[in-house]
């Protein structure tokens, strides 16, 4: 997996363009940083991904029921990351499959939540125009949000930066 980019032109003539990656193993998780030159290329890995359910966690990790093959997948504690905090049971996600087994997942841009509990916004709270208050989640999550926000509402909330995008 690509986390960083980076790409160098040369100035003299002849010379080659270098692009320098920051790379993670989905195996092992190990971040390590290579560099090629543009011209090089690689053979495709056997990396599929698949759509699989949520179904629960417990200790020998969490389980998916994949959306094709309706076989049962367990991803470990490692591969799942803090993924648990945007998905809840049902959800479809995908799966990163590599020679059959499953190695890893892929969150959507956003995902819509549950608030379960947040404090109600009082009037004349608002001295500034971005005013935000905390809110817990139904996944335990707590993230801060608009004022206009209540209980028992559905938000977006970005998987990426783990911020209040907009009302679901």
């Amino acid at each position: 997996m690509c986390l960083e980019v980076e790409v160098s032109t040369p100035t003299a003539r002849g010379g080659q363009t270098l692009v320098r990656l920051k790379m993670r193993n989905l195996l092992t998780r190990a971040v390590f940083d290579k560099t090629f030159r543009a011209s090089d290329r690689f053979k495709e890995p056997d990396l599929q991904m698949v759509p699989a359910s949520y179904l629960y966690s417990d200790g020998s990790g969490s389980h998916f029921m994949d959306q094709e093959s309706f076989e049962t997948l367990t991803l470990s504690g490692e591969m799942i990351g803090d993924a648990l905090d945007y998905i809840v049971e049902g959800v479809i996600i995908q799966l990163h499959k590599y020679n059959g087994n499953p190695i890893g997942l892929q969150l959507p841009a956003h995902v819509e939540l549950n608030v379960t509990y947040t404090e109600p916004g009082a009037r004349g709270d608002t001295a500034s125009s971005n005013v935000t208050k905390l809110a817990k989640l139904e996944t335990g999550i707590e993230i801060r949000v608009p004022l206009f926000i209540k209980l028992g509402e559905t938000i977006k909330v970005s998987t990426e930066t783990r911020e209040f995008v907009g009302r679901a």
